[in-house]
Protein backbone atom coordinates (compact mmCIF):
# COMPACT_ATOMS: atom_id res chain seq x y z
CA UNK A 1 0.00 0.00 0.00
CA UNK A 2 1.23 3.85 -0.69
CA UNK A 3 2.25 5.57 2.22
CA UNK A 4 0.48 8.92 0.91
CA UNK A 5 -3.28 8.74 1.54
CA UNK A 6 -5.22 8.73 -1.80
CA UNK A 7 -8.76 8.69 -0.11
CA UNK A 8 -9.82 11.22 2.80
CA UNK A 9 -12.22 10.73 4.48
CA UNK A 10 -13.97 13.04 6.69
CA UNK A 11 -16.59 12.25 9.54
CA UNK A 12 -19.24 14.70 10.79
CA UNK A 13 -19.42 12.90 14.54
CA UNK A 14 -17.42 10.41 16.59
CA UNK A 15 -20.43 8.42 16.72
CA UNK A 16 -20.51 7.75 13.12
CA UNK A 17 -16.96 6.11 13.20
CA UNK A 18 -18.75 2.89 13.81
CA UNK A 19 -20.04 2.87 10.47
CA UNK A 20 -17.29 3.79 8.77
CA UNK A 21 -14.94 1.81 10.07
CA UNK A 22 -16.25 -0.76 7.59
CA UNK A 23 -15.17 2.01 4.85
CA UNK A 24 -11.75 1.95 6.13
CA UNK A 25 -11.27 -1.59 6.44
CA UNK A 26 -12.86 -2.11 2.85
CA UNK A 27 -9.88 0.48 1.71
CA UNK A 28 -7.63 -1.27 3.68
CA UNK A 29 -8.60 -5.12 2.15
CA UNK A 30 -8.34 -2.71 -1.55
CA UNK A 31 -4.84 -1.47 -0.25
CA UNK A 32 -6.19 1.97 -0.75
CA UNK A 33 -4.17 4.25 1.62
CA UNK A 34 -6.06 6.69 3.33
CA UNK A 35 -6.94 8.93 6.04
CA UNK A 36 -9.24 10.03 8.26
CA UNK A 37 -10.41 13.55 10.07
CA UNK A 38 -13.54 13.70 12.51
CA UNK A 39 -14.84 17.18 12.01
CA UNK A 40 -18.23 18.62 11.48
CA UNK A 41 -19.44 21.06 8.76
CA UNK A 42 -21.32 22.74 11.90
CA UNK A 43 -19.68 22.72 14.84
CA UNK A 44 -15.78 23.10 13.06
CA UNK A 45 -16.16 24.86 9.69
CA UNK A 46 -13.10 26.23 9.42
CA UNK A 47 -10.71 22.89 10.18
CA UNK A 48 -13.12 21.60 7.51
CA UNK A 49 -11.99 24.33 4.96
CA UNK A 50 -8.69 23.95 5.96
CA UNK A 51 -8.95 19.72 5.51
CA UNK A 52 -10.59 19.97 2.30
CA UNK A 53 -9.21 23.26 0.59
CA UNK A 54 -5.93 21.34 1.14
CA UNK A 55 -6.32 17.68 0.47
CA UNK A 56 -5.25 17.80 -3.55
CA UNK A 57 -2.08 19.34 -1.79
CA UNK A 58 -2.01 16.58 0.27
CA UNK A 59 -2.13 14.15 -2.84
CA UNK A 60 -6.01 13.07 -1.97
CA UNK A 61 -7.50 11.82 -5.54
CA UNK A 62 -11.53 10.87 -3.67
CA UNK A 63 -13.02 12.27 -0.25
CA UNK A 64 -15.47 10.48 1.47
CA UNK A 65 -17.72 12.16 3.72
CA UNK A 66 -19.79 10.72 6.58
CA UNK A 67 -22.55 12.66 8.36
CA UNK A 68 -26.32 13.06 9.37
CA UNK A 69 -29.27 14.35 9.72
CA UNK A 70 -28.57 17.93 8.16
CA UNK A 71 -25.64 16.25 6.56
CA UNK A 72 -23.68 18.92 4.77
CA UNK A 73 -20.47 17.91 5.28
CA UNK A 74 -20.27 16.40 1.39
CA UNK A 75 -22.03 19.34 0.28
CA UNK A 76 -19.48 21.56 2.56
CA UNK A 77 -16.47 20.08 1.16
CA UNK A 78 -17.47 19.44 -2.49
CA UNK A 79 -17.69 23.04 -2.38
CA UNK A 80 -14.09 23.77 -0.98
CA UNK A 81 -12.59 20.85 -3.53
CA UNK A 82 -12.61 19.81 -7.17
CA UNK A 83 -11.69 16.33 -6.24
CA UNK A 84 -14.66 13.84 -6.27
CA UNK A 85 -16.55 14.08 -3.20
CA UNK A 86 -18.47 10.56 -2.11
CA UNK A 87 -21.52 11.33 0.43
CA UNK A 88 -22.42 8.33 2.60
CA UNK A 89 -25.71 9.19 4.60
CA UNK A 90 -25.56 7.74 8.59
CA UNK A 91 -28.84 6.52 9.50
CA UNK A 92 -30.40 9.12 12.63
CA UNK A 93 -32.76 8.07 15.02
CA UNK A 94 -34.88 10.91 14.08
CA UNK A 95 -35.87 9.82 10.19
CA UNK A 96 -34.18 6.74 9.96
CA UNK A 97 -31.13 8.46 7.42
CA UNK A 98 -34.07 9.91 4.95
CA UNK A 99 -32.83 13.25 6.56
CA UNK A 100 -29.39 13.04 5.90
CA UNK A 101 -29.92 10.98 2.41
CA UNK A 102 -32.16 13.88 1.13
CA UNK A 103 -29.89 16.15 2.53
CA UNK A 104 -26.74 14.55 0.80
CA UNK A 105 -28.31 14.29 -2.91
CA UNK A 106 -30.07 18.07 -2.92
CA UNK A 107 -26.58 19.92 -3.94
CA UNK A 108 -26.62 22.75 -6.53
CA UNK A 109 -25.23 22.66 -10.07
CA UNK A 110 -21.67 23.20 -9.89
CA UNK A 111 -21.10 21.43 -6.38
CA UNK A 112 -21.95 17.54 -7.47
CA UNK A 113 -21.92 15.32 -4.47
CA UNK A 114 -22.35 11.23 -4.94
CA UNK A 115 -23.97 9.26 -3.19
CA UNK A 116 -24.05 5.52 -1.85
CA UNK A 117 -27.05 4.35 0.59
CA UNK A 118 -27.70 5.12 4.06
CA UNK A 119 -24.84 3.07 5.73
CA UNK A 120 -23.36 2.63 2.77
CA UNK A 121 -19.32 2.43 3.85
CA UNK A 122 -18.55 -0.14 2.57
CA UNK A 123 -19.92 1.20 -1.31
CA UNK A 124 -18.54 4.09 -0.50
CA UNK A 125 -15.07 2.40 -0.27
CA UNK A 126 -15.36 0.61 -3.18
CA UNK A 127 -16.62 3.55 -5.44
CA UNK A 128 -13.36 5.83 -4.18
CA UNK A 129 -11.30 2.69 -5.36
CA UNK A 130 -13.42 2.37 -9.17
CA UNK A 131 -12.43 6.15 -9.08
CA UNK A 132 -8.88 5.70 -9.00
CA UNK A 133 -8.90 2.96 -11.17
CA UNK A 134 -9.89 5.35 -13.62
CA UNK A 135 -6.67 6.36 -14.05
CA UNK A 136 -4.55 4.06 -11.30
CA UNK A 137 -5.05 0.78 -13.01
CA UNK A 138 -4.08 -1.83 -9.92
CA UNK A 139 -7.07 -0.05 -8.66
CA UNK A 140 -9.09 -0.78 -11.39
CA UNK A 141 -7.89 -4.16 -11.44
CA UNK A 142 -8.20 -4.82 -6.91
CA UNK A 143 -12.16 -3.78 -7.68
CA UNK A 144 -12.40 -6.28 -10.53
CA UNK A 145 -11.03 -9.01 -8.27
CA UNK A 146 -13.76 -8.11 -5.64
CA UNK A 147 -16.22 -8.05 -7.78
CA UNK A 148 -15.26 -11.59 -9.41
CA UNK A 149 -15.14 -12.67 -5.74
CA UNK A 150 -18.83 -11.35 -4.82
CA UNK A 151 -19.71 -13.38 -7.97
CA UNK A 152 -18.67 -16.33 -6.69
CA UNK A 153 -19.63 -15.80 -3.35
Amino acid sequence: MADTALVGIIVGSKSDMAVMEECTAQLEELGVAHEVLVASAHRNPERVREWAGTAADRGLKVIVAAAGKAAHLGGVVAAMTTLPVIAVPMKTSDLGGLDSLLSMVQMPTGVPVACVAIDGAKNAAILATQILGTSMPEYGERVAALKRELADS
